[in-house]
């Protein structure tokens, strides 16, 4: 697994103070909005020590390296892989699938249609 992808970083460039919360909304996929209201309740019902880990997570956690993710779609899916990876792994499995039953369905295809390539596969085989 690539560590690089799967690891918490600060997001100064989407962040208002720190980038915590905009870390955390990159990190676990959901808007930023709701990460900054979560973590404003947070912080009133706890007092300080929610704070205090807030400052400390801006302070330890490194920056979100630039260019991370080509596209947004890559983005979503490392997002997906911190959330569940095994759900993850079992999505790629199925797309894999999926192609193997597309790849033979067009194997099938054009071998039907050509006696010939039909003889030549079986000899391989």
């Amino acid at each position: 697994m690539n560590s690089l992808r799967t690891k918490f970083y600060k997001d100064k460039a989407n962040g208002k103070f720190m980038g915590v919360c905009a870390g955390i909304a990159d990190y676990t996929g959901i808007d930023i909005l709701w990460a900054r209201i979560g973590m404003l309740t947070l912080m009133w019902l706890s007092g300080g020590v929610v704070f205090m880990a807030y400052l400390a997570l801006g302070i330890l956690a490194e920056n979100k390296p630039s260019g991370m993710y080509a596209d947004r779609q890559e983005e979503k899916f490392w997002q997906g892989v911190r959330q569940s990876p095994s759900r993850t792994a079992r999505e790629v499995r199925a797309d894999f699938r999926d192609i193997d039953r597309r790849l033979a369905a067009v194997e099938a295809y054009y071998v039907s249609s050509n006696p010939r390539l039909s003889d030549e596969i079986e000899k391989l085989r």
